[in-house]
């Protein structure tokens, strides 16, 4: 009897502390969240957090209050010991932790200073794409911030001459021609970008609110937001172009090779180093090649692999004759992919996507496509650059079963998260399943041709090259036409992508390693429940659990899935009514 009450009291104490470690990381992780919303200029309404009245501040001194809140915020997570806490706070624990780590190490090595790539840009989406706002006070909010532009435009570039004082920017060759995205922006009322949310006014707001918020918004963008880019227009071809640094590696700026490893492990969530990455890139690279040799023999090309991919990259079957072709190819593909999700997903969303082309004024150093929860944009632009045989591919990796899908279900699935993490995104993960949704396109059969087939191995192979190339231009010291060289021979992609793609690796360190690497942890992790669960293997549960977890780190995924195969890989929604 004695040993029982002390088993009864040991057991009330570990309860006891658990659940006071777990009390302790919500109150850090929640306070955290909603002060990072808070520096991010965000207000809380009934649908959550959205953009406020001003835009954030970004000057020196405010970067530096940020980084002192994150380094307080790992103090006080190490003070909360991890083994007292339930199993789903410790996935909240490592997703913290890798968030705030990266938040911290940006902040550290002062990336504000540089606050653009090739194809990104700080004073890009700064409206809705699509429609407007759903209330009178959001419309008064967004007038609040065309006010504001001047502002955020002067911290930026105090921030951008800062960090060209010490050597620290977009490397010139990389930004050519991006400051004429800026141009539009120098219209006037009506004929201005931002005009747009002012025509998709709700009915629910009076005629003469409406007409009055349109004057303020007409008012707005001629007397703030037209000057503040024709400023900044001046400011980047006059000042930040002609003092860009002309090396290319991350290596060469202040803290290069520190820097450089703090942006693998952000964008990859592993622990790997150059040396590793090139080595698994090289690896892959020479799997793919011999699979992309076979498919090439199976097409009847009578020909060399230079000869087959000059083929692919000129004959004229291969490339649509006008945008809406492309898209309708898009969306063709899309359409037949919904006819397979069933077997391939337990969990399916309500809400759906579009397919949209990308905006005019961004579209020639963009990229092929970019998918989300609302669209997909296909690229449209230099249609001749653009290979229908390889955007049977682009479309499961951008719309579905890929990001805009991945989107949705993280919005709907089963099963409550914190507010931090379900507004959260990790390239390795995200990026991972996206790259993986291309292999899945086999098994769903949604590749007609060889040539749709060699498409799927070549962008493969794109991904795989990327461990290669950025790590050899940010590592080795590899110049940009080496670089491209790589890309060219192993890859059918055109000039045009070829350049665009290389740019954005030299401008981002980092980013482009994260997909091979999540994809061959999801394939790697997918084989070995195969192999443990033999016939009681779902493809249906293996992707519920991958998708119900949201965005997580590589490291926590393949914890997960360690023990779903452990547990017998039962169906993760086994205890929630999703009506099917």
């Amino acid at each position: 009897m004695v040993a029982l009450l002390c088993s009864l009291l040991l057991l009330s104490s570990a309860v006891a502390r658990a659940q006071d470690a777990d009390a302790r990381l919500r109150e850090l992780y929640q306070s955290e969240y909603a002060w990072r919303q808070q520096e991010l200029a965000q207000v809380r309404d009934d649908d959550g957090w959205r953009s406020g009245g001003r835009l954030p501040r970004v000057d020196a001194a405010s970067q530096q209050r940020r980084l002192a809140y994150w380094e307080q915020s790992l103090a006080t997570l190490d003070q909360i010991p991890l083994e007292e806490l339930s199993e789903e706070e410790r996935i909240n624990a490592a997703v913290f932790r890798r968030i705030v780590t990266t938040l911290a190490n940006d902040t550290h090595y002062r990336t504000w200073e540089a606050p653009l790539n090739s194809d990104t840009f700080f004073w890009e989406g700064l409206y809705p794409r699509m429609g407007g706002f759903d209330s009178e006070q959001a419309y008064r909010d967004y007038i609040g911030r065309l006010q504001d532009l001047p502002r955020y435009f002067a911290e930026q570039q105090a921030n951008m001459r800062a960090g060209l004082a010490r050597g620290y920017s977009v490397p010139g060759v990389t930004l050519e021609g991006r400051e004429q995205s800026l141009e539009p922006y120098l219209a006037t009322a009506e004929d201005n970008p931002f005009w747009s949310p002012m025509t998709a006014m709700p009915a629910a707001i009076p005629a003469p609110r409406r007409e009055a918020l349109q004057a303020e918004a007409r008012r707005a963008i001629d007397e703030a937001v037209v000057p503040a880019y024709r400023e900044l227009l001046a400011f980047m071809r006059e000042e930040y172009l002609p003092r860009t640094r002309t090396s290319l590696s991350a290596r060469d700026l202040p803290d290069g090779a520190a820097f450089y490893q703090s942006q693998i492990e952000g964008f990859t969530t592993l622990e790997l180093s150059a040396e590793e990455i090139h080595a698994l890139g090289r690896e892959e690279v020479a799997r793919i090649h011999a699979e992309m040799v076979a498919t090439k023999e199976a097409s009847g090309f009578d020909g060399d692999m230079p000869a087959f991919l000059e083929f692919l990259r000129n004959d004229p079957q291969f490339y649509a004759k006008t945008p809406h072709e492309l898209l309708a190819f898009s969306a063709y593909v899309a359409k037949r992919v919904d006819g397979a999700l069933g077997d391939t997903l337990g969990f399916l969303p309500r809400r759906r996507f579009t397919i949209l082309p990308v905006p005019d004024a961004i579209a020639p150093f963009y990229t092929g496509g970019r998918g989300g929860l609302e669209s997909c944009l296909m690229n449209t632009w230099n249609l001749p650059s653009r290979p229908l045989y390889t955007l049977t591919a682009l479309t499961l990796h951008e719309c579905a079963p890929g990001h805009a899908l991945q989107a949705a279900i993280a919005r709907e699935a089963p099963g409550e998260i914190p507010e931090f993490r379900a507004n959260n995104y990790f390239s390795g993960y995200g990026e991972g399943w996206g790259l993986y949704t291309e292999w899945l396109g086999v098994e769903m059969g949604v590749y007609d041709t060889p040539y749709e087939h060699f498409g799927r191995l070549s962008y493969e192979m794109w991904r795989a090259a990327r461990l290669v190339i950025d790590t050899g231009l940010h590592h080795y010291g590899w110049s940009r036409e080496q670089a491209q060289a790589f890309l060219r021979e192993h890859t059918a992609l055109s000039e045009h992508e070829l350049t665009t793609e290389i740019d954005r690796y030299i401008s981002w360190p980092g980013q482009a390693l994260a997909y091979k690497l999540g994809e061959m942890l999801i394939r790697r992790k997918r084989a070995e429940a195969e192999e443990a669960l033999g016939p009681d293997f779902d493809k249906r549960y293996f992707h519920d659990l991958i998708l119900g977890l949201r965005s997580v780190p590589l490291t926590v995924l393949e914890e997960q899935l360690d023990h779903w195969v452990a547990a017998g890989g039962p169906d993760p929604y086994a205890e929630f009514d999703t009506g099917y």
